[in-house]
């Protein structure tokens, strides 16, 4: 079997560079196949020869500007790849600040003072760090490419800033070249640092919406324990790591620790926390027999399990590999630059130097002043500085419109997507509903409050999780009887003594058990609160019922007019849970919901978005537990409750930040006013390049004499990017309420 590898990949910042490894990696001696995970900055490699060097690929990658973190603890090497992104991350800032810092003063002089004494040199001085140092970067990047003979966006920018600045440094020492001529001896240095630092505060935000990538991952590793107590045949304990855990260990779980493995109870019973699970708040009870899950969370007993499924096997390990995999699928709408440049990039350079020949050889007086200054305009005004913010001003403006209207957008692609989504899957627990049992109502057969202090002081002392709920019901008023002793009874509920009386709290079946009647107009209220699906729980002697309690998750006050708001849009909505059948048709009956599935696992629910996909369907999934990280992860939008959990809403690509369901809508409408944006944005951006490198080339010369001064270009290209600004910005004024 080959063996086959992930290792983290440092230094890329773009869909090419991904392509540039991938392809560097793919042409080594040794490697059968290489795939690169732009999303989690990671390449999946197998190999051909088991005994290859990975240092070899390392010293690869080290010679086209990338590297390879080449731990072979997966735990290390992920520590040190977030390190080395943080401190990327931090240079970047730096370098943003420091630019844009030297860019408005030199932008003041460029536009306001320009006769002031030394004006170029002055220019100069704060243009040359910002190209030279902190614009650093784009010119490494162009050169990478080059040797790969291929460009990117940073080409353009490194060509044209560069271009222009040597062009504004030439003019600065030797302005009678120009003068002599008859022509003025323009500078654009403010052209080459404001490109610059836009750009940079472009890669800063893009950075900023991936920081978060690997976080959900890293939460989802920590599920699993590092340690667990083995138990051996004679009783004897030893503390041993997680990665030793053989299949047919016996191990011990105490309250409070997180399960390590699969396996199945062998001695002891308690309550766990399976909501990464089953996305159910209530607890399970595990007795002898029962399988348990890694990641899952015990309670307050303590029980010995087997070990039946270990490393990769587990369903926590199968949750983390999906999410690996679906989000190395997605690429942000930043590739759509990339790729659109790719194109355009090679053409105004051949643009530029055909400009300049047809100018040389034209015959016209000065020929070559002449071509050199259209090659250069021709450069200045096809700067990819529009096309550079189309994206980011967009998103900036949406992200920020969002936040206002409870909405977390975590990234562009979501902004991108959202709108074209016709399918929508709602887990039940914490989605629909509040996801915390209540009591929702009450029975008493007795007029004694004396009673309900028993019941109070029973459940005040019981493990089982829906005693919480049972307690919390109460008035502040009602005091405490505490019971002389209390037992569990398995599956069926407690049992009390207070004053030598026993007391029972339980189910149906702990009621038929000890043979008491239920009354016949106490049958009907039983049979009404089923029907709702709710749990109904019995307190009782030993001789007669004394009241009786309905405890539900109530459904959440919007979610009826937010999926009504949802079909309205033509979007079909349906409900993934791990509840009952009849819980879940009374909760879809309950909001207008018309197709749901129940007792639904995380697998499960993954494939159902899968399955919707393969139809051709857009897919959003919202969730809020654990268990619903794998389905989020697949899903082409991913949205989490904000009161879910951390995972979840790592996953995600938004967020709810109320929990109010009424945002998914006002969602979906905020996708499609920034897309808009961003289109009309790049659509001017390149309207604006199509009218705009011609008149730089000349056509109009023939015609009427015009030749665009490269100062008018540098100014056409100022505006352009103002225009973009503006554009974006109209997305704040607009109402989501539609």
């Amino acid at each position: 079997m080959p063996k086959v590898k992930t290792y983290p990949v440092m230094g890329m910042s773009c869909a090419a560079c991904a392509a540039s490894v991938e392809k560097a990696l793919n042409d080594s001696d040794g490697v059968a196949k290489a795939e690169v995970n732009y999303a989690n900055a990671s390449v999946l490699i197998e190999f051909e020869k088991p005994d290859l060097q990975v240092l070899d690929l390392k010293a690869t990658l080290n010679g086209i500007g990338y590297d390879l973190i080449v731990e072979e603890d997966e735990d290390v090497a992920m520590e040190e790849a977030e390190q080395q992104h943080s401190r990327a991350f931090d240079i970047l800032i730096r370098q943003t600040v420091g630019a844009a810092l030297l860019t408005v003063p030199l932008m003041i002089i460029s536009m306001i003072f320009p006769g002031l004494p030394y004006a170029n040199w002055i220019m100069m001085a704060l243009a040359l760090p910002v190209v030279a140092v902190f614009g650093r970067r784009f010119f490494k990047s162009a050169f990478n490419q080059l040797k790969h003979r291929t460009t990117n966006m940073d080409t353009l920018v490194a060509l044209s800033t560069g271009i222009a600045f040597m062009f504004s440094f030439f003019n600065t020492l030797y302005p009678q070249f120009w003068l002599s001529r008859g022509l003025e001896a323009h500078v654009y240095y403010e052209a080459s640092a404001a490109i610059i630092t836009f750009i940079l505060l472009g890669k800063l935000l893009e950075e900023k919406a991936k920081s978060n990538t690997s976080s959900a991952l890293k939460k989802l590793m920590g599920l699993q324990p590092k340690q667990v107590v083995r138990v051996y045949e004679d009783g004897s304990e030893e503390t041993i790591a997680v990665k030793s855990v053989r299949v047919g260990d016996i191990l011990l779980v105490k309250p409070g620790d997180k399960i390590p493995v699969d396996g199945r109870v062998v001695k002891g019973d308690s309550f766990v926390d399976e909501s990464m699970i089953s996305g159910e708040p209530t607890p399970v009870q595990k007795l002898a027999e029962d399988q348990v899950f890694a990641g899952t969370i015990n309670q307050k007993g303590s029980f010995r399990f087997e070990a039946e499924k270990v490393g990769s096997e587990t369903v926590l390990a199968h949750i983390i590999a999906m999410v690996k995999k679906a989000q190395g699928t997605k690429a942000p709408v930043q590739n759509l630059v990339d790729k659109v440049a790719a194109i355009f990039v090679p053409a105004v350079l051949v643009i530029s130097i055909a400009t300049f020949l047809v100018w040389y050889f034209s015959g016209v007086d000065q020929a070559f002043s002449h071509a050199l200054l259209a090659a250069i305009t021709v450069l200045v005004i096809a700067c990819p500085c529009a096309l550079g913010l189309a994206t980011p001003t967009a998103i900036m403006v949406g992200v920020g419109k969002g936040a206002e209207y409870n909405i977390l957008v975590k990234d562009a692609e979501s902004l991108e997507q959202a709108h074209k989504v016709n399918a929508l899957v709602l887990d039940k627990t914490g989605t629909i509903t509040e996801g915390t049992p209540q009591v929702v109502g009450t029975k008493w057969m007795t007029s004694d409050e004396n009673i309900q202090s028993i019941l109070l002081g029973i459940e005040s002392q019981s493990s089982h999780p829906l005693a919480e709920s049972i307690v919390e019901s109460f008035d502040v008023n009602v005091k405490r009887k505490e019971p002389s002793s209390i037992e569990n009874i398995p599956g069926r509920g407690i049992v009390g003594i207070v004053d030598g009386v026993s007391y029972y709290v339980g189910s149906k079946a702990l009621i038929e058990d000890l043979s008491i009647e239920t009354m016949e107009n106490l049958e009907e209220v039983v049979d009404e609160w089923e029907q709702n699906a709710y749990t109904v729980v019995s307190f009782a002697d030993v001789n007669r019922i004394l009241g009786i309690l309905a405890i539900s998750d109530p459904v959440k006050g919007t979610s009826k007019e937010a999926i009504s708001k949802l079909h309205q849009k033509g979007i079909e909505v349906y409900m993934l849970t791990g509840d009952n059948e009849q819980t879940a048709k009374a909760v879809a009956s309950q909001v207008g919901i018309n197709h749901f599935r129940s007792q639904v696992m995380p697998s499960d629910k993954a494939s159902f978005v899968k399955e919707l996909q393969q139809q051709g369907r857009r897919v959003a999934m919202v969730g809020d537990g654990i268990n619903d990280a794998e389905a989020l992860a697949q899903a082409d939008i991913s949205i989490a409750m904000g009161k879910g959990s951390d995972i979840a809403i790592d996953v995600a690509q938004m967020t709810l930040i109320t929990s109010d369901l009424m945002a998914i809508p006002k969602a979906f409408v905020l996708s499609k006013q920034t897309v808009n944006a961003v289109k009309q944005n790049l659509f001017w951006a390149f309207i604006y390049n199509l009218i705009g490198i011609p008149i730089a080339a000349g056509v109009l010369y023939t015609y009427n004499g015009f030749l665009l001064n490269p100062m008018i270009a540098a100014g056409a290209m100022a505006f352009s990017s103002v225009s973009v600004v503006l554009n974006s910005l109209r997305v704040k004024w607009k109402s989501l309420d539609r």
